[in-house]
């Protein structure tokens, strides 16, 4: 008897508590909430966090204010925000690596990028884009993956890529495409994707995974596009193959940009929220403002939660193939 009356009281303090955390949710939010974002203003994160928090501040009817902190790859922001207070009140806005990549890159993290966020979404995803100069001899004639691969294999260890530095997803994607081919390229890393791409067009590297500045370059026949490294064709460069479909099934990169909230969230304000974000990546106004920053892509939370799993595994794999030390 005594046993069921304990087990009823817990019971009865567990509905309490839902009872509670769900109306706390319909009355969210009551004060401002943080957003924050590991960049700088201007770039993709931040670009993206804005167009969501203005959104989201006039259908919930309180201000969702973006708070750049930028540095160490996004890791101070996502430190702030995985030991903030679980309220509600404070959401992160990051890229891929910040998830992905740098608990495999940093010793001195300071979150778990996987036990101590609740995800929400991600909101774009951009894909890279694998190119050569058409401009230099040795690639004049590379047309396709095949042909960039043969012509590694050909040389083994004396064609350079260039990517936007150690660590960085286009190093990273070429080193992938590496280990899947069986080649090896001279990897020269630059200070940042657009310094990459001025060092293709300049002659001193032979390919580069490209972000989506390449895409005009590419249509201006500066740069030759032999694929992209997303699961889908791009639809602005939709004659170019998959690196999938050039023969390497699985293959799927992408630098994307997503939100997250600290894992004790109360579940009504997490559903609340990632509904809101996703009819906001749905208004027509908001994904044309959004598509300036690469492809607009929603997931579940747990489609999200698998996406980050997976890609976490698989880069681990990745750097510890190629031994990449971060910057």
């Amino acid at each position: 008897m005594q046993r069921r009356l304990r087990l009823l009281a817990v019971i009865g303090g567990l509905c309490v508590s839902t009872l509670a955390a769900q109306a706390d949710a319909q009355k969210y939010p009551t004060r401002p909430v943080k957003i924050m974002v590991g960049f700088s203003a201007g770039g993709p994160v931040d670009v993206v966090a804005r167009i969501i928090a203005d959104r989201l501040g006039n259908k919930l009817g309180q201000p969702f204010v973006v708070e750049n902190r930028a540095g160490a790859n996004g890791m101070i922001a996502a430190e702030g925000v995985a030991h903030a207070e679980a309220d509600g009140y404070t959401m992160l806005a990051c890229n891929s690596s910040t998830i992905t990549l740098n608990k495999t890159l940093f010793k001195d993290i300071r979150y778990n990028p996987q036990a101590d966020f609740a995800p929400l979404t991600t909101v774009v995803s951009a894909p890279l884009v694998l190119v050569v100069n058409p401009e230099i001899p040795k690639t004049a004639d590379i047309r396709t993956v095949a042909d960039l691969v043969a012509a590694a294999k050909a040389k083994p260890g004396e064609l350079a890529y260039g990517s936007g530095g150690n660590g960085n997803l286009a190093h990273l994607a070429m080193e992938l495409l590496g280990q899947r081919a069986g080649i090896k390229m001279i990897h020269v890393p630059y200070r940042g994707g657009a310094a990459s791409e001025v060092g293709i067009l300049a002659q001193e590297v032979l390919a580069v995974f490209d972000p989506l500045s390449a895409v005009p370059l590419v249509r201006d026949g500066k740069l030759r596009a032999l694929a992209v490294s997303s699961v889908e064709r791009l639809s602005s460069l939709p004659d170019v193959p998959t690196v999938a479909e050039a023969g390497y099934p699985g293959f799927d990169l992408s630098f994307w940009v997503g939100f997250f909230m600290p894992k004790a969230t109360p579940v009504p304000i997490l559903e609340m929220l990632h509904r809101e974000i996703i009819a906001a990546a749905n208004d027509p106004v908001l994904r044309e403002r959004l598509e300036t920053q690469g492809v607009v892509s929603v997931l579940s939370p747990a489609e999200y939660a698998a996406k980050i799993t997976k890609e976490t595994k698989e880069l681990a794999e990745v750097v510890a193939a190629a031994n990449i030390k971060s910057d």
